[in-house]
């Protein structure tokens, strides 16, 4: 059945879902590169606000931290070094007031920011983020250490152990300041050199992705209008029907929809084709019918006017033959002359009454008798019956028939009538002698006889008359062999061909249905 898929082959994916998958590929390529997109730009943003809103207010608070350490203690060394006691004792009390609150302070805001920044940060910070904790949990231990050790360096006679205590500790909260402003420098840079390789790689491919996006796109689309492209040439073809050329085939390749509609489309060409030309088959056979009837219903009406006198003429010549046999004559030259002149007019009437009598046969050619008969038989006796006339014609008979062939369903006078038209056909066609070959076969249901003759042909011109009623090519022909025989054929469910075998010969090819094989237990009909 026209469109089914092949045994054992899975069926290709429809057309309308091609087209679907195909821009459902665009969109969702396109929608991968805005997600991807998206994504960077969060991640972006993350770094950003990492930098911005993390380590910049860490590395400041960082740097207020050492600033305001280096400042306290320039201020406890002076404080230290003061030689009047009233004024050193002065400057004591109002030192806590100034730089105590402020490193506190900034202690205060970089623990804060470095809690909420651990809070939020990815996770690959988290190692860092862990070790700057850690080193402000040592800027807190060393300034609680610098404040104890501060006052006790500022009595009278400060021991020197307290002195070296302060030292220590002073040295120890700047190394862990710059150590933390450090770590926290070398991070931003990172975090910032980093964000940007990766906003150079995110450009690079983002241009590739929307490349490839692009293509995608162009790629479906062009997949769209190959799949579609066949629908012009089925617009070509409609055309073609329209104006009535069945000739175009579509041809279109394939498995999807519009392929199967182009191998439809090709079948009922096909089949518009076919119908067209039984259709002149049809009003062909039609007009030979026609013809043949009016033909035949003339010829009846001229060959039953022309009969009758025609027997009167017979009969009056043998009674004047007979009265010419008792008459006497001067000399006998004179009574041969007389009665050859009475032998041609005899020969003239019958001849008259043989044409009268074909014209009389085609008028009232009977439907014929179907019988399931050995044509290899029929055509023996043919061959047999008309075997004087071709021998005094010089004509030598070759028989090619196939001891295996069917029987035919004929009516076997009818077959005869027809065989032996063309066996004399052949006959007059060869003049001066020559071969006559009479060959069958069965083929495509069908018992096939062909009458090959090697007379002088018929000319191309003639051909496409040959079997119309009263055409002929013979001096005295009638020109209802041919198309009587045709018409038998016909009758039978058969045809009637001539072919060309070169420059001299005709072929006249004869197919007359096989008759159906008898019924298991029934007899096949005996013949006569």
């Amino acid at each position: 059945m026209t469109g089914a898929h092949p045994p054992g082959r899975p069926p290709r994916v429809s057309l309308a879902t091609r087209i679907f998958l195909g821009h459902a590929v665009v969109l969702v390529t396109f929608g991968l590169l805005i997600l991807f997109s998206v994504s960077e730009l969060h991640r972006n943003q993350q770094e950003i606000r990492l930098v911005s809103q993390g380590y910049l207010p860490l590395a400041q608070d960082a740097a207020a931290l050492d600033s305001f350490q280096r400042n306290q203690a320039q201020e406890a060394a002076q404080i230290s070094a003061e030689a009047d006691p009233q004024t050193r004792a002065a400057l004591a009390r109002l030192a806590p007031l100034t730089y105590p609150p402020l490193l506190h302070a900034r202690l205060s805001s970089l623990e804060a920011t470095l809690s909420s920044l651990r809070a939020t940060a990815p996770a690959s910070e988290r190692s860092f983020l862990d070790a700057v904790q850690a080193r402000v949990e040592h800027v807190a231990r060393d300034l609680e250490m610098v404040e104890r050790t501060t006052a006790s360096t500022w009595s009278d006679n400060p021991p020197p152990e307290a002195q070296r205590a302060l030292a220590s500790a002073q040295d120890s909260l700047s190394r862990e300041l710059r150590a933390l402003r450090a770590a926290l420098d070398t991070r931003t840079r990172a975090v910032v050199e980093e964000a940007e390789r990766r906003d150079r790689r995110r450009g690079v491919l983002l241009i590739g992705l929307s490349v490839a996006a692009i293509a995608v796109g162009l790629l479906a689309t062009a997949l769209s209008a190959r799949s579609l492209r066949p629908v012009r040439a089925l617009i070509a073809g409609v055309g073609r029907i329209r104006r009535g050329d069945y000739t175009g085939q579509l041809n279109i390749p394939g498995d999807d929809e519009i392929s199967q509609l182009g191998r439809e489309f090709d079948a009922m060409t096909r089949a518009l084709e076919e119908r067209e030309q039984a259709l002149a088959r049809q009003q062909q056979a039609l007009l030979r019918a026609e013809r043949l009837a009016a033909v035949g219903r003339v010829s009846a009406q001229v060959a039953h006017e022309v009969r009758n006198p025609l027997s009167s003429i017979g009969l009056n010549v043998e009674l004047l033959q007979d009265a010419l046999d008792q008459a006497r004559f001067a000399t006998t030259a004179e009574a041969e002359e007389v009665k050859a002149l009475l032998q041609a007019v005899i020969r003239e009437v019958d001849r008259l009454t043989e044409t009268t009598e074909r014209y009389l046969r085609m008028a009232r050619s009977p439907a014929p008798a179907l019988v399931a008969e050995d044509v290899n038989r029929i055509v023996d006796g043919v061959l047999d019956f008309a075997a004087g006339e071709l021998g005094r014609s010089g004509i030598r008979v070759e028989r090619r028939l196939d001891p295996g062939l069917p029987r035919a369903l004929v009516d076997e006078g009818q077959l005869r009538q027809v065989l032996l038209n063309l066996v004399r056909n052949a006959r007059e066609a060869m003049e001066g002698g020559g071969t006559l070959r009479l060959s069958t076969s069965a083929e495509d249901g069908a018992v096939h006889v062909r009458v090959e003759d090697t007379g002088h042909g018929i000319p191309e011109e003639a051909r496409p008359h040959l079997f119309d009623p009263l055409f002929t090519t013979k001096r005295h022909g009638t020109g209802l062999g041919l198309a009587l025989s045709r018409q038998i054929l016909e009758a039978h469910g058969g045809a009637l061909g001539c072919e060309r075998t070169g420059p001299s010969g005709t072929v006249f090819h004869l197919r007359v249905p096989v008759a159906p094989r008898p019924a298991l237990g029934e007899q096949p009909a005996a013949h006569a």
